[in-house]
């Protein structure tokens, strides 16, 4: 994309039209006036928030509302869109919110859908600035599904940024979303503390089956006869995706065994016990009632 700026600081740059199969190019104006496209008709979202970006120069980037929206973390249906600029001395137009962020390195920026925004990792400190608290763990969880979290570059970001309410935000978003750092043996003893107070018999702990693909596995907590296992993950933010998938396979491979199976965060089972042991109460009466039901069964 070749851009370049003229005497009455308005910038033009030819780029592909979206949604198009024809390699035909279509030129786009940002200036003071708002954003519009040769032949009179509007500019889409993104490229109202490309305009945006051209017109403010080659440092400005798509940021806050606006890169939640292009990295997909959160629907971003207002008008104006969102840029930040690291000079001093720039105001606001009409359609344009404009940030001017203390601390925005080239670590912090990236594209996506090939329009100049901050990192995902700068996109979350960032959003803190302009949305409440649910919006910003409701991101952070969005990241995680998308399978873009990144729990070191989130920390890094955090580090670069000023003090800020975002940064204070998504720091204490990230401390309650990844729970305490726990021990293996501190985990299990919580949990045991739980299913003890709740008054389910202890299970077999770190028992091995064997599933039905022939494969061994080891399951957290066993109970045999209620055919109920319970795994503790106490790292939610850092397993991979090749391990996300060989869990829900296990599970699969557990639920055709006849098994149910069903998972604790560390941060559920130290922050949310009452709910961990009426889940444990619910499960252990509902295999109690199949367990009863199969018994019948075979007794007629």
């Amino acid at each position: 994309m070749e851009l370049w700026r003229s005497g009455n600081s308005r910038r033009s740059a030819s780029v592909p039209p979206p949604c198009t199969s024809a390699p035909r190019a279509v030129t786009f104006t940002a200036c003071t006036g708002g954003c519009t496209r040769s032949g009179g008709r509007g500019l889409n979202a993104n490229g109202r928030l490309m305009a945006a970006i051209l017109a403010y120069g080659p440092d400005a980037v798509a940021s806050h509302r606006s890169a939640a929206g292009l990295w997909g973390l959160r629907p971003d249906n207002r008008p104006n869109v969102e840029i930040s600029v690291p000079r001093k001395g720039l105001r606001s137009r009409r359609g344009i919110d404009v940030h001017r962020p203390r601390n925005l390195t080239a670590e912090d920026v990236g594209v996506e859908r090939g329009i100049p925004v901050t990192t995902l990792a700068r996109t979350l400190v960032d959003l803190g600035d302009v949305v409440n608290r649910r919006a910003v763990e409701t991101a952070v969880e969005q990241a995680e599904v998308l399978r873009l979290f990144d729990l070191g570059a989130l920390k890094s970001a955090i580090r670069r940024t000023g003090p800020t309410r975002g940064r204070a935000l998504i720091a204490s978003v990230l401390e309650e979303l990844t729970g305490p750092t726990l021990t293996e043996s501190e985990l299990e003893e919580a949990f045991l503390a739980i299913v003890r107070g709740a008054g389910i018999e202890d299970p077999e702990v770190n028992a091995w089956i064997t599933l039905r693909d022939g494969t061994p596995a080891r399951i957290d907590f066993l109970w045999r006869e209620r055919r109920l296992a319970v795994e503790t993950d106490g790292h939610a933010f850092h397993r991979t995706r090749q391990s996300r998938e060989r869990d829900a396979r296990r599970d699969q491979l557990l639920g055709l065994a006849g098994i149910e199976s069903i998972r604790f965060t560390a941060r559920q089972v130290m922050r949310e016990r009452e709910w961990v042991a009426e889940t444990m109460l619910a499960l252990a009466c509902r295999a109690d009632g199949h367990r009863s039901l199969r018994a019948g069964t075979q007794a007629a």
